[in-house]
């Protein structure tokens, strides 16, 4: 099966859990559309487990683009490798366990990925003159910081489903649920492709959810605190 996630945010354990909730093994895979790191309190540990995982694909959020901006002009501009590890480690609670391999790892993530059936991306598409962009003619900061392409009115025009995160659904519904827009005529969506777009930021990091989706049936599943809820 293959499931989707986003703005884990450092949440180790709960992260776990959900992979275990969900029954995540061999065969399956995982798209993980950014802010994996900052906020939580083993944002570097949850990041070497993602990139050590082969049936993982991480693409970079705001998190990981200012950690990767920052990284790189530390590396060219002040001392090398020793210096810039133990600078960049200040900025987590378990930065200790940051090595230049994660780092390296993390700045050369890509900022969008492409399946048959849905495009994955941190912010979601930006807006030029009423037209939703393709990916590729996006400026990178805006596929990790758009704040528009959340608008309900805003839908792409395309054959494949846009997956995104970064604002927590919370701030349009008041719920930390996933939130779907079918495409014309579909009520209940039975596979991604019968989506418009899915957003979907369960706001970890402000009310404890983290949810994910089955981008092969639209099953959605949820783990908050010491407790799960299924949808």
């Amino acid at each position: 099966m293959r499931w989707c996630v986003s703005d884990i945010h450092g949440y180790y354990g709960l992260f776990c859990r959900l992979l275990d909730k969900i029954g995540f093994g061999e065969g399956d895979t995982l798209y993980v559309l950014g802010d994996f790191l900052d906020k939580g309190p083993e944002p570097i540990r949850l990041a070497k487990m993602l990139l050590s995982m082969p049936e993982v694909r991480c693409i970079k959020g705001n998190h990981e683009y200012d950690f990767a901006r920052e990284y790189r002009f530390r590396m060219q501009n002040e001392g090398g490798r020793v210096e810039t590890i133990a600078k960049m480690r200040a900025r987590f609670p378990d930065g200790e366990k940051l090595t230049e391999e994660i780092a390296e790892a993390i700045a050369a993530l890509p900022l969008w990925l492409e399946e048959s059936d849905f495009i994955g991306v941190h912010a979601g598409l930006p807006v030029r003159a009423g037209r939703v962009l393709p990916p590729e003619e996006a400026e990178p900061s805006f596929l990790v910081n758009d704040r528009n392409f959340k608008e309900p009115n805003v839908l792409p025009a395309s054959d494949k489903c846009v997956i995104y995160g970064h604002t927590p659904v919370r701030y349009l519904t008041g719920r930390d649920e996933i939130l779907f827009y079918p495409r014309p005529g579909i009520a209940h969506p039975r596979e991604i492709g019968d989506c418009i777009k899915v957003h979907i930021d369960t706001g970890t990091y402000l009310g404890g959810v983290l949810g994910c989706i089955c981008l092969d049936d639209c099953r959605t599943c949820y783990v908050r605190g010491a407790g799960i809820i299924v949808g």
